[in-house]
């Protein structure tokens, strides 16, 4: 600095670990794109901030030797080279579509310039259609990339992580109709949330914020997650992470019949008319437990045992009855809505599933149970809701039986034109016949959650 200020030194220290890009500084004039007074090199650093939140921060360092800033330059560059699992490529699909139509201005504006900054280069499909990403997945060549990233909601995150992994089972020579023992994803996959829940990408970052989904990625933060294969008797449905069957699918089935209003009204909208209009499904579920769940009470633990019945000597178990929900969850599915989670006893990699069974109760019961995902009071906490930790669930729809002839006949015919919804990732799939959901431990790495042992140089930088 000028030797005629006093300046107190003062020693900071940052640890190449948080650091993801170097830069030589200089002095441009208007329009000039290269060369220019050289000042010194940049370091841009990863922080940490409250509520799981990361940001980007520029630590200048001046020095006007053009071979003293190139060796430091080489070296901090070898450096960030040697960490291991942060991306030099990525495949990028966006969907304009998402909630406000807001994922290409999230994507160019927020997440582009820090792709760019940590020279990382990217090959960027704007999705035009439902399928989209998936039809571009099973061909492109996915070798070239060191991940996927995908800038949307759940629906749109749940189709290319279904894309990555059917592509793993074609390249594997797998049968793709039936699926038992499901080969890795190549690649991680990335998740920018750009969608109205983002379910997904809460559960990995513990936030929604664009940025902080982004330094993850560049940062090559990876964890292991478990996955669920959806299957009927005759083929595979897909891969997924979570889903519900009876009042989560019927809004979400409601909600698409109503595209042309805007998402947050739509979501309000099927939900209260849902809400309204409650009925349970009949239906038989077959579950092979993980573990014997514990009891709240005696009382409890007597009218579950009279219900389910023992199936073969590999320990399946079935109950059958009238549920107003079903969920099968093998992640915890945090959102904004449910800070605690949807499925809180969970965890992203213990290769289990939550079953959470909601029988048939008053309006104003279930009202009771749905309000307890807002809070961190216990959900579950009722006499008419059941959970079980699983690794397999088989949901068969059963019709409604009574003297009212017309409902049934009402309901064999939806049920032979496949009107069972389920809301697999957000994502409306319809189906009649008995639905298989399998875990599978560990079988896709996603970007998101810093496991605090990554590998790599410990060299840190003193600077003054």
């Amino acid at each position: 600095g000028d030797s005629s200020v006093a300046l107190q030194a003062q020693e900071e220290t940052i640890e190449m670990k948080d650091v993801f890009s170097v830069k030589l500084k200089r002095r441009r004039f208007a329009g000039q794109k290269k060369g220019g007074t050289l000042l010194g090199i940049t370091i841009f650093e990863c922080l940490n901030k409250e509520e799981n939140k990361l940001t980007d921060c520029a630590v200048h360092l001046h020095n006007l030797s053009e071979d003293h800033c190139q060796s430091w330059f080489r070296h901090l560059k070898e450096i960030l080279n040697g960490f291991q699992n942060r991306p030099k490529s990525l495949k990028v699909f966006v969907n304009p579509s998402s909630h406000k139509r807001e994922a290409a201005h999230v994507y160019y504006e927020k997440v582009a310039p820090l792709f760019k900054l940590a020279d990382i280069k990217t090959d960027v499909t704007v999705t035009e259609y439902e399928g989209h990403a998936l039809s571009v997945l099973k061909e492109c060549e996915l070798q070239a990339f060191d991940g996927v990233v995908c800038v949307g909601g759940d629906g749109s995150v749940s189709e290319v992580a279904h894309g990555l992994l059917l592509r793993a089972q074609i390249d594997a020579g797998k049968d793709t109709d039936y699926v038992s023992k499901p080969v890795r994803a190549p690649v991680p996959l990335g998740v920018i949330p750009a969608g109205t829940t983002n379910i997904l990408a809460h559960t990995l970052c513990g936030i929604k914020h664009a940025v902080t989904a982004t330094l993850h990625i560049i940062m090559g933060h990876i964890q292991a997650v478990d996955v669920c294969t959806f299957s009927t008797p005759s083929k595979l449905l897909r891969f997924g992470f979570s889903a519900m069957f009876g009042f989560g699918a019927r809004t979400l089935a409601l909600a698409e019949k109503h595209r042309w209003m805007p998402s947050s009204q739509r979501k309000d909208f099927a939900f209260i008319k849902t809400l309204a209009d409650l009925k349970p499904e009949e239906c038989e579920l077959s579950f092979l437990p993980l573990q014997i769940p514990q009891e709240d009470s005696h009382e409890k633990d007597r009218k579950k045992k009279e219900r389910i019945k023992k199936g073969s000597k590999d320990q399946w178990q079935k109950i059958q009855g009238h549920f107003l929900n079903v969920s099968i969850m093998a992640i915890p599915c945090l959102c904004s809505m449910a800070p605690r989670g949807l499925a809180p006893n969970t965890r992203l990699n213990n290769g289990s599933m939550a079953l959470i069974v909601v029988q048939n109760t008053s309006r104003t019961e279930f009202i009771k149970h749905l309000k307890r995902y807002t809070s961190v009071e216990n959900q579950f906490n009722f006499p008419f809701v059941e959970t079980y930790t699983v690794q397999e669930v088989k949901v068969q729809p059963r019709l409604k039986s009574g003297p009212d002839a017309k409902e049934n006949m009402c309901l064999s015919a939806a049920s032979a034109e496949g009107h069972y919804p389920w809301n697999i990732d957000g994502d409306l799939m319809k189906e009649a016949s008995e639905v298989h959901v399998r875990v599978h431990p560990q079988l896709i790495d996603l970007y998101g959650v810093n496991t605090d042992d990554l590998e790599g140089s410990q060299a840190t930088c003193n600077c003054i």
